[in-house]
């Protein structure tokens, strides 16, 4: 389902997919005006692969010269889309789990001019985790809330999920060349999404493994993705509550970290001074240390129900007056952004 007129296209990230990207480009319907298979300087040459058994006038193989991960990969893609003038692009893996004709239920909340970003959902129904390996259940599960901190999206599932449908007006506002370029890619991306306030919609679509094997390590998860997620959940609240704006939720922040500072600082101090003297602490100094931790996370709590309410509810492509022409939608009532 897309908006009559509209240019559609999907980009495949290649590396290590020889043996599964046939059949995934073959199931790519006709609702799709451009395929961009991306070599992301694959040791199986699934792009020379692709040139030669596919007679699909809609794909285009683009080759890197280095390995650059799957987000290099993806935001090559981007901008061959965009330079293009596609309007709308998907992005599909080419190893076989993204089934193909799930396409035109990830454009519906574009097409209904409802979101900026669609994104698929594994954790939606039962049967979906049926399928789904409880290594990675269980991680996703974790990434998930993490990711909902970082990102603000609190409404958003299974952030890792990489079968997602992008408007051109948010990939626009998107600064594609500072994306991580990695394993870290969906993540960042719904972080830059939230910066530009755009709209994302989980899509409920299962998944299928087979007998692929991951390049994702969860040492290297342990490891590269806790300082990235710090660092982009620190930036997204200076950004959103004390730069773009200055509200209720910036008072309790700030609360918040002086009260569980001040608390720590005093009661660290004081029991460092109570264990070299051997002497307890006397009730008054407890309490002094106590009550600012207290107040502290009921301050938290505050500003995260504030940021549960901050969530973006008018796309990108409303605000910017691009639904007009080749992209008209009627769009049904939608509130204000918060």
């Amino acid at each position: 389902m897309t908006p009559e007129g509209a240019r559609v296209g999907v980009v495949i990230p290649a590396y290590r997919v020889k043996a599964r990207i046939l059949a995934v480009i073959e199931g790519i319907g006709p609702i799709v005006d451009v395929i961009y298979v991306v070599d992301d300087h694959c040791p199986e040459g699934s792009g020379a692969h692709v040139r030669t058994h596919v007679r699909d006038a809609r794909v285009r193989v683009i080759e890197h010269a280095a390995n650059q991960g799957v987000g290099g990969a993806t935001i090559t893609g981007y901008k061959a889309a965009l330079a293009d003038g596609l309007d709308i692009v998907v992005k599909l893996d080419g190893d076989g789990q993204m089934d193909p004709a799930h396409v035109p239920g990830l454009l519906a909340p574009l097409s209904r001019g409802q979101a900026d970003y669609a994104k698929g959902n594994r954790f939606h129904a039962p049967p979906f985790l049926k399928a789904m390996p409880v290594v990675r259940l269980v991680g996703n599960s974790a990434l998930s809330f993490i990711n909902k901190a970082v990102s603000g999206y609190w409404h958003v599932m299974d952030p890792t999920n990489g079968y997602t449908a992008i408007h051109r007006c948010a990939l626009e506002a998107l600064p594609l060349d500072r994306l991580d370029r990695r394993y870290f890619f969906e993540s960042d991306m719904l972080f830059r999404l939230a910066l530009a306030r755009a709209v994302v919609r989980d899509v409920p679509l299962p998944a299928f493994y087979g007998d692929e094997t991951s390049s994702l390590q969860v040492r290297r998860i342990l490891v590269e993705f806790p300082p990235k997620y710090v660092a982009r959940f620190v930036k997204r609240l200076i950004y959103m509550y004390f730069v773009r704006d200055f509200n209720l939720g910036s008072i309790w922040w700030i609360t918040s970290v002086v009260c569980v500072a001040f608390s720590a600082t005093f009661g660290g101090y004081h029991w460092w001074k109570s264990s070299q003297l051997g002497q307890p602490a006397t009730a008054g100094t407890v309490m002094v240390a106590a009550m600012p931790l207290i107040l502290g996370f009921q301050a938290l709590i505050g500003a995260l129900g504030i940021d549960v309410a901050n969530v973006p509810t008018r796309p990108l492509s409303e605000l910017m007056g691009m639904q007009t022409g080749r992209l008209a939608t009627s769009p049904g009532p939608r509130g204000d952004d918060a």
